[in-house]
């Protein structure tokens, strides 16, 4: 887990003062190029992580060798914290882990630390490609969440024209290509992809936040909600057991088990927005898998087997050629 790297890269780097990439990759048990990709994360983060050239020389983390974070300033300790928190959407010791990283800070920066941490959530399921750019107004969104202050969006909504909001900011989401903010407008509650805001500005406002709020769980009911509205076609399927994880990577939310019929098998059932789609979707594993219902469905599986078939004949090929 990239989070837990990270931190032990800076607390390595608080107890020597100075190591090289080879030293660290060395101690952590990872590449060279891995320990320089995760000491260039953490420096363009804005913890105080600086190269130093020459012989004798390495990385260093400025302030002196500590091992009880104390040497990193307020906003510092929100960069750290912002890196590393989403790794506790994933991971239950990611979270655990973070929370004893929390009490080590000085007071004075447990609440803002404390909210970077909580600020992103990282959603691995499908809608989309996975990409490693981030938004250009990310930061302003990251530094509105963790100082509590309300954000005024310029928004231009896919079927509107642009519109100014202000928004109380609870917290990012990544799902692989897209970015989602969670939060509210006059209390009730909005999500906005990041990608189709025009402008972001910081207000001196103080934002409003449901003192029970669980950014994971909100996420759960809003991607429940939109693959409710999504799923306009629905059948039962008999998959391998060895398929229904790729079937959930494939489907998400829209692939539940409903039952192991015996140690081989599975009952699972799928939705998609349109019959056409599920079929596709499915046809890749017609091998591993019966469809039980609807008939339709297997009649367009039928249909798009004949297709493959006779789109791919010798005969044909060589009428091509």
């Amino acid at each position: 887990m990239r989070a837990d790297r990270l931190v032990a890269t800076l607390l390595t780097l608080q107890a020597r003062g100075r190591v090289t990439a080879a030293q660290l990759a060395e101690e952590l048990e990872v590449s060279v190029a891995t320990a320089r990709r995760d000491l260039e994360a953490l420096s363009a983060a804005g913890i105080p992580v600086y190269p130093q050239a020459g012989r004798g020389g390495g990385w260093q983390l400025l302030g002196g060798a500590r091992t009880d974070l104390s040497g990193l300033t307020g906003p510092e300790a929100r960069a750290l914290f912002l890196l590393v928190g989403p790794a506790a959407s994933v991971d239950p010791d990611a979270k655990a882990a973070l929370r004893k990283l929390v009490r080590a800070l000085p007071e004075s920066f447990r609440t803002d630390a404390a909210a970077a941490a909580e600020a992103v959530v990282i959603d691995p399921g499908e809608w989309g490609r996975p990409t490693a750019e981030r938004p250009a107004l990310l930061p302003v969104l990251e530094a509105a969440i963790v100082q509590r202050r309300r954000v005024r969006l310029r928004y231009a909504a896919w079927n509107r024209e642009p519109a100014d909001r202000v928004v109380d900011p609870w917290g990012l989401v990544q799902k692989q290509e897209h970015w989602y903010l969670l939060g509210a407008v006059a209390g009730e509650q909005r999500t906005y992809r990041v990608d189709r805001m025009l402008e972001a500005e910081v207000t001196d406002e103080a934002a409003e936040r449901p003192d029970d709020l669980d950014l994971s769980e909100l996420w759960e009911r809003v991607t429940a909600e939109v693959e409710r509205r999504r799923a306009g076609a629905e059948a039962t399927v008999v998959a391998d057991t060895g398929i229904v994880p790729l079937l959930r990577t494939q489907f998400g939310q829209r692939a539940i088990e409903e039952a192991p019929l015996d140690p081989m098998r599975s009952r699972v059932r799928i939705s998609a927005p349109t019959e056409q789609l599920l079929a596709r979707g499915l046809a890749g594993w017609a091998e591993y898998l019966d469809v039980v219902e609807p008939a339709s469905l297997r009649e367009e599986l039928a249909r798009i087997g004949r297709a493959l078939v006779a789109r791919n004949r010798d005969d044909d090929a060589g009428a091509r050629e």
